[in-house]
């Protein structure tokens, strides 16, 4: 029997199925992904790291009875814990987790920088993945190797929003990753604090460091 580090019921209805969606994402990138997962009080939340984006993903939820749990654990056993029915998700034992499961964003302190409609963050990941599949379309045979897709798409991703410092391959992530849903009506908004930049919209949030981020490979989905 699969030892369990206790139980998470959520306050909102439906939010066992979203997280177990996100978590499939997750795991069609890497199938040995680890998450971190905190709760204290009222509220839990959940951090990864997507392969090949060099971001992290936030994703928080309010719960039906207070808990404290701070623990990295394997996101497929995670989301083998999940009881749709019953919004409820059993928490699996710890797992030796990964560097970056030990630096995460601050939780306060963040700076508002600029508020962005979804519709213009949604067409602005489209624009640029059509422009790397075109580009890397463009490539002969011999040319098309790893190191040349990943340089058209380091490039293409380490632009910025326009009027913010906001890093392309945030919007490609939360894009990816159904952050930006149509159905929401407020704007996704920038922050930032320290060397952490942010992305917030309602369903969570896209983090990244913008001092030590280079060597990243990102492939649009």
């Amino acid at each position: 029997m699969k030892t369990t580090h206790g139980r998470l019921a959520f306050a909102e209805p439906g939010e066992a199925r979203d997280l177990a969606a996100f978590l499939k994402r997750q795991l069609g990138w890497d199938r040995a992904a680890s998450v971190r997962l905190t709760a204290g009080g009222e509220v839990a939340a959940l951090f990864t790291r997507p392969a090949r984006f060099g971001v992290l993903a936030v994703r928080p939820g309010r719960l039906r009875e207070p808990a404290r749990i701070d623990a990295t654990v394997s996101a497929g056993e995670l989301l083998e814990g999940i009881d749709e029915e019953r919004d409820a998700v059993a928490v699996p034992a710890p797992v030796t987790g990964p560097a970056w499961a030990g630096v995460l964003p601050p939780r306060g302190g963040w700076q508002q920088l600029a508020q962005v409609p979804h519709g213009e963050l949604g067409s602005t990941a489209a624009a640029v993945v059509a422009e790397f599949r075109e580009r890397s379309e463009r490539l002969a045979g011999a040319e098309r190797t790893r190191e040349a897709l990943d340089a058209i798409a380091e490039e293409i991703w380490s632009r910025t929003l326009p009027g913010t410092p906001l890093p392309l391959r945030v919007v490609h992530a939360a894009h990816a990753l159904g952050f930006l849903r149509a159905r929401d009506a407020a704007p996704a908004t920038v922050l930032r604090c320290g060397v952490w930049l942010r992305l917030g919209t309602p369903p969570g949030s896209i983090a990244v460091r913008t001092a030590g981020v280079g060597g990243l490979s990102v492939t649009p989905l």
